[in-house]
């Protein structure tokens, strides 16, 4: 097989986190990482398409109602993997059962009334942010939301599972880098609301030490992360980024 490049990597993170489809070939854990790194610039660029519709939108509608579709919008672009993540670690997070039911739980196709109250909460939050939110306040919640994803692979974190997505990308990027990527995505956040250089990167720190804790109190519970751990700290920390950067 031969090395796999960045511009693997790169191809991984768009197959990954959106529904564009490109041709990746036989990949490694060196790989993986690497794109587990380009996530959150993936996360921005999807930020941006979603936010410029947005823009439009709030120029024809209302301003709920051009949130709301934004947020369909978001749904269909990453096929909704990452709500589903969101909604099987809820429930099985809620379910206080062993490790091992948990993670049967995680792995049911089933939404149980935890993953649906988590669903509608965080639909519902999302949409009334965006009816005001920015073009750049869209960017920085997603690219962070994607940033989670890459502090969620640093090393040290395992994976719940021998097999799956968790087990593909766990421990896969140096804990420097993704204390890096964490910064700058927060430095990135300084643009997101205007007049306020500061609440945006506060938003963005908060909600990623938010989640930190959120994945390590799921580490104890399951042994490690799963890819659907992965989509419950995107949905997760771009909601509370949201929150955070459409505050007044």
């Amino acid at each position: 097989m031969r090395p796999t490049t960045w511009s693997d990597a790169l191809r991984l993170a768009v197959t990954t986190f959106t529904v564009w489809p490109m041709r990746v070939g036989e990949l490694d854990r060196r790989a993986a990482g690497r794109a587990m790194m380009l996530a959150p610039w993936v996360g921005a660029l999807l930020g941006a398409v979603l936010g410029a519709v947005l823009c439009g939108l709030r120029e024809v509608t209302a301003a709920p109602v051009a949130g709301a579709i934004t947020v369909g919008l978001g749904a269909l672009l990453t096929r909704g993997l990452h709500l589903d993540g969101l909604a099987d670690t809820v429930d099985a997070l809620g379910s206080y059962r062993d490790r091992e039911r948990a993670l049967q739980i995680m792995k049911s196709p089933e939404v149980g009334p935890f993953g649906v109250v988590a669903l509608v909460l965080v639909l519902l939050v999302q949409a009334l942010t965006l009816a005001s939110a920015p073009l750049l306040t869209v960017v920085a919640a997603f690219a962070a939301g994607r940033a989670a994803v890459t502090l969620a692979c640093a090393r040290g974190i395992p994976s719940a599972r021998p097999d799956g997505l968790g087990a593909f990308v766990a421990g896969t990027v140096p804990r420097p880098i993704a204390a890096v990527t964490a910064l700058a995505v927060s430095a990135l956040a300084i643009w997101a609301v205007p007049g306020r250089p500061w609440q945006g990167p506060a938003a963005v720190v908060l909600s990623l030490l938010a989640v930190a804790l959120l994945l390590r109190h799921l580490v104890r519970r399951l042994g490690g992360i799963t890819g659907d751990a992965l989509g419950f700290a995107v949905e997760t920390v771009v909601t509370l980024s949201l929150i955070g950067l459409t505050l007044r």
